[in-house]
């Protein structure tokens, strides 16, 4: 390569290695006075580099200005390293007005040298002249980093090692260059050209510099995944530049052969970069690699706090699965340390069952809710580290863990799963992909994951025993209902019993008793059909004639004392309604027995139905004992509550929910020793329907 093109790039690769340091180091924020300085310094440097390339090119404008950037470019690090001094003084001996006035005095003498160097370059003064002021800058450097090195306690002197390093190198190299130049009166070429390679080598001593020392400390706040992907992607370009390299040296040295084993050099470079790129462990060292040295914090908890939520509440979506919670909280845990799969195991009854898993190889033992591990997580919200629990047993009290949950050698955490004062659960990570250093920071993301996992399953668990618990409330609402209709139904056949003794031999009551036991026969079936369906009703409503369903309510109450009587108004006799036949009829004759038992033999009951607008108005009016005003408005309707021996309470507050199925209402009107009027309203059908031949 060409000697000056070589020079070009040297300069060109210290500008851009200094520029993203610069970069870097704006991102995070300067940090005072020293980091602005600093900041400074480090953009001088990159404008510096790139006037020198530019130079060599040459273009004008930059050979007249490279002689004014060496001055600056000096002056700003001397600059930096003098403000330096009395801060560090102050930490050992206690700077006084003496100190600083010197130090103002070394700035100015530093500003006039770096003045004379620009000038005698303008002036076009003698070489030695022109050397002579640049070689001067060069110990101004090594003098001022030398004050600055020895006033910092030993302590401290760790924080500055690199940059004295590179800083030490840099000025040093340029008092070698210059020195010579003077010596001889020229520049040697080979000096000038490797000078921007030189430059660009310091970067990582100055960055190490910069990460050690708090007030300009390199904390990168961009994002992980673009430095993760950047820094993939570079080591993957540095790799395949290598490649080429070896590539171009084979075939230049290979003979008949060379481009052929080229060839071959550079697939299998290539096949084996895309294996190492798609290697989940690789990928895992990397990305602890650059967690541990680029950044202060191990986790970007921000992502990892939205990641999780994400993982719990949706599931992942680049999975391509819909899994259940159980399965999606091991996952959520395992991400942040690059677990490969784990377990998790929550409480069911006296034991923590396994319940989820995720790639889990370990054993899946039941681990009862009395067990000393149980009690230490409940009670420490501790984070096990399994390897830590075999070499220091003391530091968990000499725990027992079950040996099934650790035996095969995959087990590297126990996490507890708290919620409030109890443990839903714990869960149990295989080793990571990558070496991982168990510190405070994954200890505490563990536990913090651990619950808002525990409190997702926590929902869960709570949302499925509330559904099942109203599960089981409408099952027993339904069984008070049919054990009510069964109670009704044992009551009329009891009735009939009784009669029978005295009209046994009478053809009509024996033809009565036969539909009466027919009729009891079908509700009951009916009622089988609920119990298996486990709903109500099983059949849609239907027209029903209204004067059909009221004959018959009364017929089935025959024998009873006093008898109902039924006045039909012509407006609804030839009308239907929309509801099942049968449960009408035990919604009115269970107001008819009502009204019956509290009217008494000598009593009164009529049945009525009239047309009030679009609805159907029957009333079961009683001239009986009537309920105070407080019964009706707090009991009369309240389930399981009964004024009778051996009633239910259930009767009324069904036929009342009942006929607001069908989208009607039940209204009572009563006076205590006048009686009581109980009022259905019912939506009339849109069409006629004829009357059923009878009872």
């Amino acid at each position: 390569m060409d000697p000056r093109a070589l020079g070009i790039a040297g300069f060109a690769a210290a500008a851009a290695a200094w520029l993203l340091l610069a970069g870097l180091l704006m991102a995070r924020g300067t940090g005072g006075r020293h980091g602005r300085l600093l900041l400074a310094a480090m953009l001088m440097q990159v404008a510096w580099a790139g006037t020198m390339a530019l130079a060599l090119v040459p273009i004008g404008a930059a050979v007249v200005g490279a002689g004014i950037a060496e001055a600056l470019r000096s002056l700003a690090w001397v600059v930096f390293l003098l403000q330096l001094i009395p801060a560090e003084a102050r930490g050992v001996a206690g700077a006084d007005e003496s100190s600083e006035r010197n130090r103002l005095v070394a700035l100015v003498a530093v500003v006039a040298l770096a003045a004379a160097s620009i000038a005698v370059d303008f002036l076009g003064a003698g070489l030695h002249l022109v050397f002579g002021t640049k070689t001067l800058l060069a110990v101004a450097g090594l003098v001022g980093l030398e004050q600055v090195y020895r006033n910092t306690p030993n302590a401290r002197r760790w924080a500055l090692k690199f940059m004295a390093i590179a800083l030490a190198a840099m000025f040093g190299f340029d008092l070698l260059m210059y020195s010579d130049a003077m010596l001889y009166a020229r520049m040697n070429g080979a000096w000038w050209i490797s000078r921007g390679f030189a430059n660009a080598l310091l970067v990582p001593l100055m960055a190490v510099t910069v990460a050690r020392n708090p007030q300009w400390k390199l904390d990168i706040s961009v994002s992980r995944h673009v430095v993760f992907h950047s820094a993939a992607l570079f080591g993957a370009g540095a790799y395949l530049v290598l490649v080429a390299a070896g590539g171009y040296y084979i075939r230049y040295f290979g003979g008949a052969w060379g481009e052929i084993a080229q060839a071959l050099v550079v697939f299998g470079a290539v096949v084996g970069l895309l294996v190492v790129l798609m290697s989940g462990s690789i990928r895992a060292r990397l990305r602890v690699f650059l967690s541990k040295h680029f950044f202060s914090y191990r986790f970007d908890y921000r992502d990892e706090w939205l990641r999780l939520a994400r993982t719990l509440a949706e599931g992942d979506s680049a999975e391509g699965d819909a899994q259940d919670l159980p399965s999606r909280a091991v996952r959520a845990l395992l991400r942040p340390v690059e677990s490969p799969g784990g377990g998790l195991w929550l409480r069911e009854g006296d034991a923590y069952c396994f319940a989820a898993g995720v790639r889990h190889r370990g054993a899946r033992p039941s681990v009862p809710a009395d067990a000393p591990l149980v009690a230490f997580l409940r009670d420490r919200d501790w984070v096990i580290e399994i390897d830590e629990w075999r070499a220091h047993p003391e530091r968990y009290d000499g725990l027992p863990i079950p040996t099934e949950l650790h035996a095969q050698g995959e087990a590297w955490m126990i996490v507890p799963l708290p919620l409030g004062a109890e443990l839903l659960g714990f869960m149990v990570l295989a080793r990571p992909l990558a070496p991982l250093v168990v510190d405070w920071e994954v200890r505490d993301l563990l536990k913090t994951a651990g619950r808002q996992a525990a409190s997702y399953l926590g929902v869960q668990r709570a949302v499925e025993e509330l559904v099942q618990a109203r599960q089981f409330e409408s099952f027993n609402r339904m069984s008070a209902f049919v054990v009510h209709d069964l109670k009704n139904l044992v009551a009329q056949l009891g009735l009939m019993t009784k009669n029978a003794q005295r009209h046994r031999d009478n053809p009509e009551f024996q033809a009565d008793m036969l539909a009466t036991v027919e009729n009891v026969m079908e509700r009951m079936q009916g009622l089988l059909l609920q119990l298996r369906a486990g709903a109500r009703p099983v059949e849609q409503p239907v027209a029903v004639p209204l004067a059909d369903a009221l004959a018959q309510a009364v017929a089935i109450k025959r024998g009873l004392r006093p008898e109902p009587s039924i006045e039909l108004d012509d407006a609804v006799a030839q009308r239907s309604v929309l509801a099942h036949r049968d449960r009408l009829e035990r919604v009115i004759g269970h107001l008819v027995q009502n009204a019956a038992e509290a009217s008494g033999p000598s009593g009164m009951i009529r049945v009525r139905a009239r047309r009030d607008g679009s609805d159907a108005l029957i009333e079961v009016e009683d001239n009986g004992k009537g309920m105070s005003e407080d019964f009706v408005r707090s009991r009369l309707f309240r389930p399981f509550v009964s004024t009778k021996a051996h009633g239910m309470g259930i009767g009324t507050f069904e036929s009342r929910e009942y006929v607001r199925e069908l989208g009607g209402s039940l209204d009572v009107e009563s006076r205590e020793g006048v009686g009581t009027v109980f009022r259905i309203r019912l939506p009339l059908s849109g069409g006629d329907a004829p009357l059923a031949a009878g009872a």
